[in-house]
């Protein structure tokens, strides 16, 4: 048998490399073992961010919602439950578009979540027990 040797499908691999590679800094966009070293940390990277980025919007938009309830003499946990027991169904990306674009709205958002949560918290006082 005579030794075979990749040709084409080497250089379609190495190309299939820097390709991937194109526009990284110095040598990592045309030498291929570095740029093979690049584009797998670039896709470590990537997969580990497309997480973080969710948390990073989830945070901003429970930054935004507690920012709101303090400027309406409430605090965010109070509301969330409020919201919660009331039957309310809208998630944190839409409350904080709501406190941000329609301050009437989360106004009554507010009072309907605050008298939710008196309402359970004079419930459960009863049930205590001394």
């Amino acid at each position: 048998m005579p030794r075979v040797r990749k040709g084409a499908a080497r250089t379609q691999a190495r190309n299939r490399v820097l390709r991937k590679a194109r526009g990284y800094y110095g040598s990592n966009s045309t030498s291929k073992y570095r740029a093979s070293n690049a584009v797998m940390r670039a896709g470590v990277y990537a997969f580990r961010d497309r997480r973080r980025l969710k948390r990073d919007y989830r945070k901003l938009w429970i930054t935004r919602i507690t920012a709101a309830c303090r400027m309406r003499g409430t605090r965010y946990s109070l509301f969330i439950n409020g919201l919660k027991n009331a039957g309310n169904i809208l998630n944190r990306k839409m409350l904080s578009e709501v406190a941000i674009s329609d301050p009437k709205l989360f106004d009554t958002l507010v009072a309907t979540a605050t008298k939710a949560s008196k309402a359970t918290a004079a419930k459960g006082a009863r049930h205590t027990v001394a």
